[in-house]
């Protein structure tokens, strides 16, 4: 919206409002970040067992999103990564951001199927792209 946000006020102090937010954004998006046509392709591709031919494929894969998700992925990965960064003081590892991002940035159309399986793949995928971050972008 057109609103202006004082980041200063001080209902903004709570660190848990602004990552609320931020993930509500992303859960509340019509269509995932990771659009609904991409989720079989990015979890045929973590599932992969050859390393150098998965990291290939889900570079390629981030750079066949549109642009806006693309962007939008780059900049908010390269935000988590610095969040991970401080992993000793706020207890967020890879492992803990991609429990908290991978079912709201990558989902399926519907949720038919083993959802407790996608979740797994889901986060795994989210891992790989914070651990190869430079790699893919």
């Amino acid at each position: 919206a057109d609103e202006h946000l004082d980041l200063d006020d001080g209902r903004w102090e709570d660190i848990h409002v602004i990552t609320g937010a931020l993930k509500l954004f992303f859960r509340e998006l019509p269509e995932p970040l990771v659009p609904f046509g991409h989720f079989d392709k990015f979890i045929a591709a973590i599932k992969m067992q050859e390393p150098v031919r998965r990291g290939r494929c889900i570079r390629d894969l981030v750079y066949s999103l549109p642009p806006a998700n693309h962007d939008t992925m780059m900049l908010l990965f390269r935000h988590l990564c610095r969040v991970i960064e401080y992993k000793e003081e706020n207890r967020m590892s890879v492992q803990s951001i991609a429990i908290v991002f991978g079912p709201t940035l990558l989902r399926p159309a519907s949720e038919e199927g083993n959802m407790a399986m996608h979740m797994v793949f889901q986060n795994q995928v989210v891992e790989h792209i914070l651990n190869q971050y430079s790699y893919i972008f």
